[in-house]
């Protein structure tokens, strides 16, 4: 059986958890399902990160032992764990004695292979990071490019690893396996950072004493990251007598290997952790997905910055699932997302309320009312099963590539359907009709089963809803199996027991009256209105750009003010509630933009990644459907319906070439 290891980075304890966290946990839970859904032998790791400065100064600052803050926040992990149905199989503590044994092991390897030496070491170093960084890459300011406070110049004699010695090997990997590093923008991101030159790495510290002692070497502990990352085979048993887990879920070369963590911490885990595997003669992970950032007020949420979001006042509200979904759903995996009070509640009345709750509930009150339960009688082929294969179809797609956005929509598309099929069969007339006929009980059997077979794919990503869609169904609350996947298992005659709605829907006003915690009780006016729109104010029109009128004629001065140039596509995602547009991240050598395009109707967000186009860069910003287009994609219109061709450039061309 094929196996898949997954993990979560390990979280510092120098404070409580926040959405950024949760979000990263439960893209790796869902991941995790998934996979043991399909009949894959998972394993599922998180934990938390116990040493270092941050530890030493968070705990100093509460008047505590380093260990004691940690077991307060680690308890609170594990509460915020079981509430949002985590189903890790592990959580590993830097602070246990089996991951200080197998700490020892790696560093053995590696100073046996020749890598380590001592030397001072001078540089800029961010506390928050613990990482030092690049002159070039703190800016004239000297200030931390991730949370943008200051670095402090630092000396001190250390314990060097000879990073050096692994530009080369690592950027033959990374040639060799296009997988290793994803999305396609951050490994691009490391090659050029490994071209650019890598230089020796600290990785011990003697002002630091919270720490594993560095083995042979008095009055040093390990450097923080050293010993954070080796979390991944501690875990498995590396170091011990005890290594079946390594050798089933690590040493296996068939095996699965995937590193899920935000995009701040790709260089550790893509240069560091590899490099310090190839020097230990260890096997090296399969993938590492770097997610990006949930944003609020424009900047990564962040304790330092002071804008995280706190799960506790959206839990209480909505239940976990709600939270889950809109994680999931918002956020095109990889790239940044805002975290808006607006966007969750329209989020939770329209898909989770209207589409999902609606469709469940309408279902179930027909199954109830024409025979007290479920159909006496199966339907083997129709309309709902040939439209469940291509959901299917959709969702594994989605699903293998962790788009999970995308795996989402597949799964509302069947929603979909099946109202679109309730509403045609009419089974409330074929009841008035015929009573609880042959006939009735075939159409409600194929609107019930796609109801089961919604529940099932939807339970990686919100499972304690799935099993509430089984029980309204008469089905056993349970997780589902492989096997659940196939049509017709849908028991007939089973008793189905009355149950409320999924979701009700939120009334915004009572809620931002009685809660704190969202952002703006001033959003209330905007729920339910497409944004920046006036309360009587008819749907935006949807277009792209305004249309001079026909025949209209320039001068060579007036063309000579439209300053078009070529821009290369990073990453693309649909705008919610629209058909046509698509909204694009653009580099354009000196800058990047986000332009809204109407080129939705002919193109897939997934396969404009990459391309060369023609951007107007000197049009003055818009905002379509509610997002601020900074540019304009040029298009030719094709065939009669005036579909739009992307006007493409050759890829060698560099991003912002002057188009002349």
């Amino acid at each position: 059986m094929k196996t898949f290891y997954i993990t979560t980075p390990i979280y510092c304890v120098n404070d409580l958890p926040h959405i950024g966290h949760i979000y990263t946990t439960v893209v790796t839970d869902t991941a995790t399902r998934f996979h043991r859904l399909i009949g894959e032998k998972t394993r599922f790791l998180t934990g938390t990160d116990e040493h270092g400065q941050n530890i030493e100064k968070a705990a100093a600052a509460q008047g505590v032992t380093p260990i004691a803050l940690a077991d307060r926040v680690v308890a609170r992990y594990h509460e915020l764990w079981k509430k949002f149905d985590i189903s890790h199989d592990d959580f590993i503590r830097t602070t246990e004695a089996r991951h200080h044994a197998g700490v020892e092991a790696l560093i053995a390897r590696i100073e046996k292979a020749g890598d380590l030496y001592t030397a001072r070491h001078e540089g800029w170093y961010c506390s928050s990071c613990e990482s030092f960084y690049t002159e070039k890459e703190i800016g004239e300011e000297k200030r931390c490019p991730v949370h943008d406070t200051p670095c402090v110049l630092e000396s001190e004699e250390n314990l060097f690893f000879r990073l050096s010695k692994y530009g080369a090997p690592l950027l033959e990997h990374i040639e060799k396996n296009p997988g290793f590093i994803r999305p396609e923008t951050r490994r691009s991101e490391v090659v050029s950072f490994v071209r650019g030159g890598l230089t020796d790495l600290s990785v011990s510290r003697s002002k630091v004493k919270w720490g594993i002692p560095f083995p042979g070497h008095p009055g040093h502990v390990v450097y923080v990251w050293l010993d954070a990352l080796a979390n991944y085979i501690t875990a498995l048993g590396f170091g011990s007598a005890d290594d079946a887990l390594y050798r089933e879920f690590w040493a296996d070369p068939a095996g699965s290997r995937v590193h899920i963590l935000g995009k701040d911490i790709l260089r550790f885990h893509a240069v560091y952790w590899p490099a310090f595997l190839l020097s230990a003669g260890l096997p090296l992970p399969t993938t590492v997905w770097a997610h990006g950032w949930w944003l609020r007020d424009e900047k990564k949420m962040s304790k330092s910055v002071g804008n995280v979001v706190r799960p506790d006042g959206l839990v209480a509200e909505f239940g976990p699932d709600a939270l889950r979904y809109f994680l999931l759903r918002e956020m095109t995996f990889g790239q940044d997302a805002h975290f808006s009070d607006e966007a969750f509640l329209t989020r939770f009345n329209a898909d989770l309320a209207n589409d999902l709750g609606n469709t469940v509930s309408r279902v179930a009150a027909l199954l109830r009312q024409s025979f007290g339960g479920t159909p006496p009688e199966a339907c083997e082929s129709n309309e709902i099963l040939g439209a469940f294969s291509a959901a299917q179809a959709d969702w594994l797609a989605a699903m293998e590539e962790l788009a999970f956005s995308r795996a989402l929509e597949a799964v509302w598309r069947f929603l979909a359907q099946i109202n679109g099929y309730i509403v045609a069969k009419e089974p409330w007339k074929v009841r008035k009709e015929e009573g609880p006929s042959s006939r009735l009980a075939r159409i409600l059997y194929a609107a019930a089963e796609g109801v089961r077979l919604s529940a099932v794919l939807l339970s990686p990503f919100m499972p304690a809803t799935s099993r509430r869609i089984f029980e309204t169904l008469g089905l056993p609350a349970a997780d589902p199996r492989p096997e659940d996947l196939r049509w017709g298992l849908l028991p007939v005659s089973t008793r189905m027991p009355e149950s409320g709605a999924l979701f009700p829907r939120a009334d915004a006003a009572v809620y931002f009256e009685s809660k704190t915690g969202f952002s703006s009780k001033a959003e209330v006016a905007r729920m339910d209105q497409p944004t920046g729109s006036p309360k009587d104010a008819p749907p935006p029109v949807e277009t792209t750009q305004a249309v001079s009128p026909a025949g209209e004629r320039i001068d060579l001065d007036e063309f000579k003010k439209v300053r078009l140039v070529t821009g290369r596509v990073l990453a693309a995602e649909r705008v919610p509630k629209s058909k046509k547009l698509v909204k694009l991240d653009v580099d354009l050598g000196s800058e990047r933009r986000q332009i809204v395009a109407g080129i939705a109707a002919r193109y897939e967000p997934e396969a404009l990644v990459g391309r060369n186009v023609v951007i107007v860069a000197n049009l003055k910003p818009a905002r379509l459907m509610g997002d601020e287009s900074d540019g304009m994609v040029l298009a030719a219109a094709v065939g009669e319906a005036g579909d739009p061709s992307l006007l493409e450039v050759a890829s060698e061309v560099p991003p912002g070439s002057r188009v002349k």
